[in-house]
C-alpha cells in the first residue's frame, strides 16, 4: 500500500481498527518485537497491559498490572504517548487522568459487556429512584458512567472503599452485581446493585469446577470476585487479580484451579514456575477455555501499526474528562494504602 493510499485511509482507522490494512508491510517474529521497541523509544512512549492481554503482549510490556496498577501506573508515567494494551474502558481511564498526553488503543472494538451494560444515563435514573444515595461504581464502565458517579473502585480496593464511606447514606453499586453480593457478604455492608455481569466469569460452571476438585483433592480452587456466588462458594481464596497472582506465588499449595481469565495464567507461571495451574471450567463443554474475546482483540500486528500511525486515539470532551477524573481521583486517594 502506498503512503498516499494510507494518509486516505488514516481517517478510517478509529473505526475500523486497522482491519481494513490488510496490504500495510508489518514484520514478523523477532523483527516486530524490535519494531515495537524502536517505535517506543522514537515516540517516548510507554506501553501499559492487563495481566489478561496476549502473553507476547504482556511480556513487551514495560508495565503489567490490575485495573488499579494501571490506573496509577497512567497517572504517574512522564512517557509522551501511552498505548494501552486492554479494553476501552482502560484507555479512557489513561486519558482521563492524562489530557495532555497521547493514548493509542490497538483496536478500538476492544470491549467489555460489564461498560457495555451501564450507562450515564441509566445510572442518573438510578439515582432518582433512590435519592440521596451515593454511587460507587466498578472501573469497568465507560467515561459518561464515571461521570455519573460518586466514586470509582476496582476489585483490589472495593473493599477498603465501601468501608470507608458513609454508613448511613444509601449506596448504589454498578455494574457487577457478583462483585457487588460479594462486597456486600464481605463488608456487611446493604447496596442496590445494578444488574450487570462479566462474560467471562459468569460462565464458570460450578458443578465442573466442583468436578474439577473431586479430581484434583490436592488443589485449591481460586476465584475472582466477579464470579458467580456458587463458584466463590467453593472457593479457598478470593481475590483481585493482583491478589490472585500474589496467592499463587506465596502460598503453600502446589496446584491451583483458576477461576478467572486465562491470560493470568501467564504471569503466574512466571512467578510460580513449579506450580500446577489448571484453568477453572466454563459452562460450554465444547470450549474449556475462560478467555475474554475483547482483550485478545489486541495483537502485536495491531500494537505496532497504533503506535506506528499514532492511531485509533482516544479523545474526550474536556467537560465530560473532568467530571469522570473527580470520582478516579476519590478513589486513587483512598487506596493509597493498597500495594
Amino acid at each position: 500500500m502506498s503512503t498516499e493510499t494510507l494518509d486516505k485511509t488514516k481517517d478510517q482507522l478509529p473505526v475500523k481498527g486497522f482491519l481494513d490494512l490488510k496490504n500495510v508491510f508489518i514484520p514478523q517474529g523477532e523483527e516486530l518485537v524490535q519494531a515495537i521497541l524502536d517505535l517506543k523509544k522514537e515516540k517516548n512512549a510507554v506501553i501499559l497491559a492487563h495481566y489478561y492481554q496476549p502473553a507476547e503482549i504482556q511480556d513487551i510490556a514495560d508495565f503489567l498490572g490490575d485495573s488499579l496498577q494501571l490506573a496509577r501506573q497512567a497517572k504517574e508515567t512522564d512517557a509522551d504517548m501511552i498505548a494501552f494494551c486492554g479494553v476501552h474502558f482502560m484507555a479512557e481511564a489513561a486519558k482521563i487522568l492524562n489530557p495532555t498526553k497521547k493514548v493509542v488503543l490497538p483496536d478500538l472494538q476492544a470491549g467489555c459487556s460489564l461498560a457495555d451494560g451501564c450507562s450515564g444515563e441509566g445510572l442518573r435514573k438510578m439515582r432518582e429512584q433512590h435519592p440521596g444515595a451515593m454511587i460507587a461504581t466498578y472501573i469497568n464502565c465507560n467515561a459518561e458512567t464515571k461521570a455519573e458517579s460518586d466514586i470509582i473502585v476496582t476489585s483490589s480496593n472495593a473493599e477498603t472503599i465501601i468501608n470507608a464511606l458513609p454508613k448511613d447514606v444509601p449506596l448504589i453499586f454498578a455494574p457487577d452485581k457478583n462483585l457487588g453480593r460479594y462486597l456486600m457478604k464481605k463488608t456487611g455492608r446493604e447496596m442496590i446493585l445494578w444488574d450487570g455481569s462479566c462474560i467471562v466469569h459468569e460462565a464458570f460452571s460450578m458443578e465442573r469446577i466442583a468436578k474439577q476438585l473431586a479430581e484434583h483433592p490436592d488443589a485449591k480452587l481460586i476465584a475472582h470476585p466477579e464470579s458467580e456466588t456458587p463458584v466463590l462458594d467453593l472457593a479457598h481464596f478470593i481475590g483481585s487479580t493482583s491478589a490472585l497472582l500474589n496467592y499463587v506465588e506465596k502460598d503453600e499449595a502446589t496446584k491451583f484451579i483458576v477461576a478467572t481469565e486465562e491470560g493470568i495464567l501467564h504471569e503466574m507461571r512466571k512467578r510460580a514456575p513449579h506450580k500446577t495451574l489448571i484453568p477453572a471450567l466454563v459452562f460450554d463443554e465444547s470450549c474449556n477455555c475462560s478467555e475474554c474475546f475483547f482483550m485478545k482483540r489486541n495483537t502485536m500486528e495491531k500494537l505496532y501499526l497504533c503506535m506506528k500511525y499514532e492511531l485509533p486515539e482516544i479523545t474526550m470532551d474536556e467537560e465530560l474528562r473532568q467530571k469522570a477524573l473527580v470520582p478516579i481521583e476519590k478513589m486513587l486517594e483512598l487506596s493509597k494504602s493498597i500495594k
